[in-house]
Formats: structure tokens, sequence, C-alpha cells
């Protein structure tokens, strides 16, 4: 029995040690501290032997292009801190409009520049590997964004060739209220602004709770849904050799990606 002022002296033990709980790969993200969504979405996909390490950027709760500007300068920090023992093999920032805003380049050389180990990733990277993936080549998008970000959005998925059949935002300001937005209004929003010409339905921002019903809008609407945090985590998952196809998220995880593979 231990008595005060006693010393501890353990005796020679042989601890048993393995390859962790996520012995299969580890993946990275850096998230607005407004964000409440993103990290259930990836919790609630992630396959097993799969470890998930997340940091926050500090963020001003309102969402304009002057504000997500200020992301990139404390994005390798950020990486820095993510597990940098375990070395993940990818680290994305997940924010759609602040990747757009400060551009996947720039994003990408920030992360290194923290956290030289990992692959750099960011949102709208996977986004277009995901619309890439299902064959989209004209879009109907949704965001809870303001028209300002609306447009640069618009201005990007043209410049990465695809057509926008339309485009609309529910012009809120915070990413607060992001999150709040019901998974119910997200589907009748996607049923209402599809249209018969559009190959695929995006429903844009890491912060929004339109995973929970991408899948219910596919067979509604017959034709591929894509989220922000399901692309950006498929193309992670695939992008750090994981093939998993996973069920309940959309057709997206039906597909390969091997086309991403290092």
């Amino acid at each position: 029995m231990f008595k005060s002022g006693d010393e501890v002296t353990s005796k020679v033990w042989k601890p048993v040690l393995d390859n962790g709980r996520h012995d299969r790969a580890q993946i990275g993200f850096i998230l607005m501290s407004t964000d409440l969504a993103s990290e259930q979405d990836f919790f609630d996909m992630t396959p097993p032997g799969v470890g998930i390490h997340i940091t926050r950027l500090k963020t001003d709760d309102y969402t304009t292009r002057e504000t997500l500007a200020q992301h990139i300068e404390h994005m390798a920090d950020a990486a820095s801190r993510l597990q940098p023992d375990m070395k993940p093999e990818v680290i994305s920032y997940g924010c759609t409009s602040g990747s757009i805003v400060n551009g996947e380049q720039p994003v990408f050389d920030e992360i290194v520049r923290g956290a030289p180990w990992a692959q750099p990733m960011c949102i709208v990277t996977g986004v277009v590997d995901a619309l890439r993936a299902v064959g989209a080549h004209k879009l109907v998008v949704g965001t809870p964004y303001l028209d300002e970000i609306n447009t640069a959005e618009a201005e990007f998925l043209v410049q990465k060739g695809f057509d926008i059949v339309d485009i609309q935002g529910l012009n809120l300001e915070t990413g607060i209220e992001f999150g709040q937005v019901s998974p119910a209004y997200w589907k009748e929003f996607a049923i209402q602004i599809d249209q018969p010409d559009a190959d695929a339905v995006f429903l844009s921002c890491g912060g929004i709770r339109a995973l929970e019903v991408a899948e219910e809008i596919e067979q509604i609407i017959g034709k591929p849904v894509i989220t922000s945090n399901q692309a950006q985590f498929w193309s992670c998952l695939r992008r750090a050799g994981i093939p998993d196809k996973l069920s309940g998220f959309g057709q997206l995880f039906q597909h390969p990606g091997t086309e991403l593979l290092p």
C-alpha cells in the first residue's frame, strides 16, 4: 500500500505495441471555428482503421471575401499542429469559399510549409475531383453564401471547365447560420433548383448539413448530388490509398478514384 512519503518503483513490464487504432491512414483537416457540420460528417463517413485529426482556424463569423482572405495567414501553423508525430498522409483545408478566395496553390504551399510530410489538399480540389469522377459537366449549384461569394464560385467552376446552368445562394452572412439550416431544407432547396439539363447538383460549403440528405436527393432527382464535405472526404480517402466503397453518402463513394493516387 502506498503511504505518503513513499517512492513508487514499478516492476519491469514489457508492453505489447501495435500500429495503433488507425493503422490504415491518417487524415488531417483544418476547419473554421464557426463550422457546425464538418466534424460530424467526417466521423460519420470514416472507414475502420482511418484516423481523423482536426484543428480549427479562428474565424470571423461574417463570411465575405475580406474575412475569408485572412485564413491563409494562419494556415501553416494550423497544419503543423495536426498530429506531427503521426504524420498524416493528407491534410486538407476545409472551407469551400475560403479555398476559392485564397486559391488552391497558395493553400497547398502554406500546408506544405507547416506539414511537409503530408499531401496538401483543399476542399474545392476535392469538389473538382468528385464532379469529374461522376462525369458532371453541367451543374446546378446551391450555397448558403452572399452573392459576392456565389459569383467567385461560379467563376472558379467555369475556369475548371464546368458549365453553370444555375447557381442560387441563400445570402446568409454567418457560418453559424450556415450550420443551422436544416437538412430537410437543403433537400427541398436542391429539388427546387435542379434543372433538367444539369448533370449534377452541387451543394457547396463545408459548414452545411447537406451530406445527411445527399443520397435521398439523388433518389428523387435521378442524378449525382455532390456536397463539399462528401467530395473532400472521398478525395482525401482516395489520395491516402483508402478504396472503400461507403453506403449512405451518395453514389460518389462507389467510384474508385484510382486516378487520385500520387
